[in-house]
């Protein structure tokens, strides 16, 4: 049985990670009383202990724990913060880009994507590898997201009995173009230069749609061509490409909250191209994806326990 430990179970992440993990019988959970979490000496010994972690913390504090783990212990990282995303010796966790899933499956130090960033990059990396688009683009980004997202802060300002009206309407963050996310959002794709990238919150829970417009004369290639790319190399069982309008025209960005799958599609004609993602930032965009990792570290099916199409698998 595979021990596992949530550095961090206090979070919405690790909440959430420790929900889909707690039944399963092929996990043994190591837990740590929440009065004494943060009492270093119990933490370096279930973070040596365990077969695979999960850092759901802030970056220091990530930072921290890959510290206190024996430089000889074989133990598997999987750390959902900023923290090690573009650093050197830490894999991508993206199983879906050619040669990836490899890669994780014998790492011991895995960089989870953030909410954005999947979004961003899985839009990007292969029409950049195809050379339908140039690394040099200059590209503008904007992703909707749900409260969640936030954190358990914003969480609570958002579902308190004393909410403001601003939070009624869509707020724009982000805004000095600096988003911890950007690195990655450059680094993972190989853009020469970052995007200019407008996240912003609404009042909803959970869901997300990042978008990613292109004209014609941006790349070398037809909005056919994208669709091909698109479909050739996502075909599921987590992203997959679809090509449907059930929505009368419109598009929701909490359909598929509760899910652990993301779904690509393209809109628009040849002379204007919008580029789309939807998943659910707590799940593809978060620990969904985490345990998604998990489960191609340990060999086994890497929809266990997960939520595709809205039903869990086994």
């Amino acid at each position: 049985m595979t021990k596992v430990f949530i550095d961090g179970s206090a979070g919405t992440t690790g909440l959430r990670i420790h929900d889909r993990l707690k039944n399963r019988e092929d996990i043994n959970l190591l837990t740590i009383d929440y009065e004494k979490r943060h009492n270093i000496d119990l933490r370096r010994e279930a973070l040596n202990e365990a077969d695979i972690v999960f850092l759901c913390l802030p970056d220091d504090a990530a930072i921290e724990s890959v510290s206190l783990i024996d430089g000889q212990n074989d133990v598997v990282i999987i750390d959902t913060s900023t923290a090690h995303r573009v650093s050197p010796g830490w894999v991508y966790g993206f199983p879906e880009f050619p040669g990836q899933r490899d890669l994780i499956h014998s790492a011991k130090r895995i960089a989870n994507p953030g909410c954005h960033a999947s979004g961003f990059i899985c839009l990007i990396y292969p029409l950049i590898k195809a050379d339908i688009l140039p690394s040099t683009s200059l590209l503008t980004c904007y992703s909707l997201t749900g409260y969640s997202g936030g954190g358990k802060k914003m969480i609570s300002e958002y579902e308190s009995a004393n909410e403001t009206g601003t939070l009624n309407a869509p707020r724009i963050y982000g805004l000095n173009q600096n988003h911890k996310h950007l690195k990655e959002m450059t680094r993972i794709p190989g853009l020469t230069h970052a995007p200019i990238f407008s996240p912003i919150v609404a009042n909803y829970f959970s869901g997300m749609t990042t978008v990613v417009s292109l004209f014609k004369e941006e790349i070398s290639g037809t909005i056919e061509q994208i669709k091909d790319i698109y479909r050739t190399l996502y075909h599921g069982p987590i992203v997959h490409y679809e090509e449907k309008d059930d929505e009368k025209g419109m598009f929701s960005s909490s359909r598929f909250t509760d899910r652990d799958d993301m779904e690509v599609l393209v809109y628009g004609n040849d002379e204007r191209i919008t580029l789309i993602s939807r998943f659910d930032n707590l799940g593809k965009g978060a620990s969904g994806a985490a345990i998604q990792n998990m489960n191609i570290v340990m060999g086994i099916d890497e929809t266990t326990g997960l939520r595709i199409g809205g039903h869990s698998a086994q």
